[in-house]
């Protein structure tokens, strides 16, 4: 690797680092939270504690403990008590509220326990209790309370097609809403009548409410009959157990209760506020990426779609910049974030992001001076130690030297064990925050 692209990668990171800052979750909190005397002014809106008998605390998320770490710093004594669910090892040292760790993307029975808890929390309060709930992302897997009829055997079952067959976020959240009595508005319904305040991290494209953490405190967009639709689209509607085709076919009959609709009563004394998103990420990436003498572009912070797709579009972009100047000069840094979706063909390891820069790497065969870096904002990109990879030209003749071929390691899904002999995997170890997946490619 020359000394130029080494730089380069250092810049790449560093732009990264630079947009996992912006949505720190304590300092996001902060920001839409403060305090003076009695009264709690929660983005704009203020609260007399004085009124409230009880206060609580719950929620669900990977960066669930240091949003309650940042209101109880805010709060303190006030806190009567309080309950999250956060992924294994995404902790921190909390006084009022109960920590359970529990299995991510697929839920397992630490998860339901702290769901139990946390539903149970929520039934106890009264009209004279506030309610904080944090939600952030990795909430749905991290919140399984199964309707009657379904285990959780059945909704694991469930999860691991839905994420194999490359089913989008709102798909899945829209599927998992319908199997949950605390989704879907569920925990509002439990809550009511106190009053409800909920922040919120956003993990989903478009910062859709109702899909983020599959929305527990929010109404629903969706129905029984998107779920079916959903089924039908990917073919799987024999792939996923009985009990769960069968108690959404019974759903769209009617014969199931619909989750909440925006025009029922247990919406009344609630109030959401998005602390921060993948967008805030971005605008200070770009901040970075200025700062460094980049031209930088903002494509968006709402890119779906198959993740190799989306990395041959992002190459095809970088190419016309080198050739033409268009749509920016060089040195060029082009941003993107949202969330993509893999299509499992294969039995290797990896996730989304290293999946992309794997298939980046390939399509920019040929080019010079040109970096691509894709992580997940939480540390983990699918069921692996990292936070996404790394790649540049030297990637694919370092691989040639090893004897490595980038198509066989595509084909099958494992471009985790491709990255980990190249020592081109990013890991930053849990971040505790959650607002999907920063793209960086530097062009010169």
């Amino acid at each position: 690797m020359s000394e130029q692209l080494s730089d380069k990668r250092r810049d790449a990171i560093d732009i990264f680092q630079a947009g996992l800052q912006a949505v720190d979750p304590g300092a996001a909190i902060r920001s839409f939270c403060q305090l003076r005397d009695e009264i709690l002014n929660v983005d704009g809106k203020n609260y007399d504690l004085s009124l409230f008998n009880k206060i609580y605390v719950l929620g669900a998320g990977k960066a669930g403990a240091s949003m309650a770490k940042a209101m109880e710093e805010i709060l303190g004594e006030r806190i009567s008590a309080g309950s999250i669910n956060v992924k294994y090892d995404h902790v921190e040292k909390l006084e009022k509220t109960e920590i359970q760790e529990a299995g991510h993307p697929v839920p397992d029975k630490n998860g339901i326990v702290g769901a139990q808890k946390i539903y149970q929390l929520a039934s106890s309060a009264d009209a004279k209790s506030l309610v904080i709930c944090l939600l952030s992302g990795g909430g749905s897997a991290l919140l399984p309370f199964p309707v009657n009829g379904i285990s959780l055997e059945h909704k694991q079952e469930t999860t691991k097609v839905l994420l194999a067959c490359g089913a989008t976020i709102h798909e899945i959240n829209t599927i998992r809403k319908h199997l949950s009595v605390i989704k879907g508005g569920g925990l509002a319904k439990a809550v009511y009548p106190a009053t409800l305040i909920t922040l919120i991290l956003s993990d989903v494209v478009g910062d859709d409410l109702d899909s983020i953490a599959s929305g527990p405190c929010v109404p629903d967009l969706s129905t029984f009959n998107d779920c079916l639709a959903i089924l039908t689209k990917y073919s799987i509607e024999e792939q996923i157990p009985p009990p769960v085709f069968k108690y959404i076919y019974s759903g769209a009959k009617e014969e199931e209760s619909e989750t909440l609709q925006s025009d029922h009563h247990f919406f009344e004394n609630t109030q959401n506020v998005i602390v921060a998103s993948n967008f805030n990420a971005l605008l200070k990436a770009k901040e970075k990426g200025d700062e460094l003498g980049y031209n930088t572009l903002l494509l968006s912070s709402m890119l779906e779609g198959e993740t190799r797709e989306v990395a041959g579009n992002h190459i095809a972009i970088a190419r016309e910049i080198q050739q033409h100047g268009l749509p920016l000069e060089t040195p060029a840094c082009l941003l993107s974030g949202g969330e993509t979706t893999v299509k499992i063909r294969g039995k290797g390891l990896g996730g989304r992001n290293q999946e992309f820069v794997l298939a980046a790497a390939i399509k920019m065969q040929g080019m010079e001076n040109i970096v691509v870096l894709s992580g997940g904002t939480d540390g983990n990109d699918g069921p692996t130690d990292a936070a996404g990879a790394i790649a540049d030209p030297s990637t694919l003749e370092h691989a040639t030297e090893l004897g490595l071929d980038p198509v066989s390691y595509l084909n099958d899904n494992d471009s985790y064990h491709f990255f980990d002999q190249l020592n081109d995997l990013y890991k930053t170890g849990p971040t505790n925050t959650n607002v999907m997946d920063l793209r960086i490619i530097l062009i010169h």
